[in-house]
C-alpha cells in the first residue's frame, strides 16, 4: 500500500495525534488507530455540511470539533474513564471562570499541568515525532522508503497541535487585554471561543505559507523540540501502518 501511494501524485492532506499506545492518522474521510501492540482500529471522520462548513470562524470550531472525533466517538480511540478525563479537562476551564481570579489562576494552571502530564505519558514523544515523520514521508512520496528506514523525514510538522497552541495563547491573552465590550459573567467564554475561531483562520493560512509568514509557525516549532523526540523505526512504522490504512480507504 505504501508502495502504491507514493506513486499518486495528489494524496489527500494526513493530520494525526500520538498516544501512548500508538498512533491515530486523519483524513477529512477516514481515521486510523495503530497500536503499538499490533492492532489496528478504523472509522470514519463527521462530515461538515452547509454553511457551518463555509463561514469564517465558525468553520474552524467545527473542524477542531471535527479532530477529536477518533477520541470521543462510539468505537473511538478513548474509552470509558479516559472519555470522562478528557471531558472534564475540557469543561473545567469554563468552570474556573466563576471562581476569584487568584484560585481561578491557579486552577488553570493546576488543570494544564495535569492534562500536559497526560498528554505525553509513556512513549507518546516518540511516537509524536513518528507520527510527524510519516505524515512527511506521504508529502515526500517517500513512503516505502521511510518504512525500510532508508528515509528520515522531519519530524517537525507545520501542521502540529503543538503549532496551534503556540497561536492561540497569544490570541487568548491579547484578545483578553483589548476587549473592546465591557465586561460580563461570560466574557472569558466568549473571549475563549472567538480567540479558538481566530486562530484557526490564521493557522489555515500560515500553515502551508510561505516567507516572512511562516515566522507564525516559528514558535510552535520550537515548541515541538520539547513535544516530540527522534522516534526509532518501529515507532514510526506504527504511524506508517495507520497512514496506510487511511490512504487504502482512500484511494478505493
Amino acid at each position: 500500500m505504501l508502495e502504491r501511494a507514493d506513486g499518486v501524485v495528489d494524496l489527500p492532506r494526513l493530520g494525526g495525534m500520538a498516544r501512548p499506545d500508538g498512533v491515530v492518522i486523519v483524513s477529512e474521510r477516514f481515521w486510523a488507530f495503530a497500536g503499538v501492540d499490533g492492532s489496528l482500529r478504523e472509522g470514519e471522520m463527521p462530515r461538515a455540511t452547509g454553511r457551518l462548513a463555509r463561514l469564517p470562524l465558525l468553520r474552524g470550531l467545527v473542524r477542531l470539533s471535527a479532530s477529536l472525533s477518533p477520541l470521543f466517538r462510539g468505537g473511538g480511540v478513548a474509552r470509558g474513564k479516559e472519555r470522562l478525563f478528557l471531558a472534564a479537562a475540557l469543561v473545567a476551564p469554563v468552570g474556573l471562570v466563576f471562581a476569584p481570579h487568584l484560585y481561578g489562576l491557579i486552577g488553570g494552571f493546576a488543570v494544564s499541568a495535569v492534562l500536559v502530564a497526560w498528554l505525553f505519558r509513556g512513549r507518546t514523544l516518540r511516537l509524536h515525532g513518528g507520527e510527524h515523520r510519516a505524515i512527511a514521508a506521504a508529502e515526500e512520496h517517500r513512503l516505502a522508503a521511510t518504512w525500510q528506514g532508508a528515509a528520515l523525514p522531519s519530524r517537525f510538522a507545520p501542521r502540529c497541535g503543538t503549532n496551534f497552541v503556540a497561536l492561540v495563547v497569544p490570541t487568548a491573552v491579547l484578545a483578553d487585554r483589548f476587549w473592546p465590550v465591557g465586561a460580563a459573567f461570560y466574557t472569558p467564554v466568549l473571549v475563549t471561543v472567538l480567540s479558538l475561531a481566530f486562530t484557526m483562520e490564521l493557522w489555515r493560512v500560515v500553515q502551508s505559507a510561505r516567507g516572512w509568514r511562516r515566522l507564525f509557525l516559528a514558535p510552535g516549532l520550537a515548541l515541538q523540540r520539547l513535544t516530540t523526540r527522534e522516534p526509532r523505526l518501529e515507532e514510526t512504522q506504527v504511524a506508517l501502518v495507520a497512514v496506510a490504512s487511511v490512504l487504502r480507504r482512500e484511494l478505493g
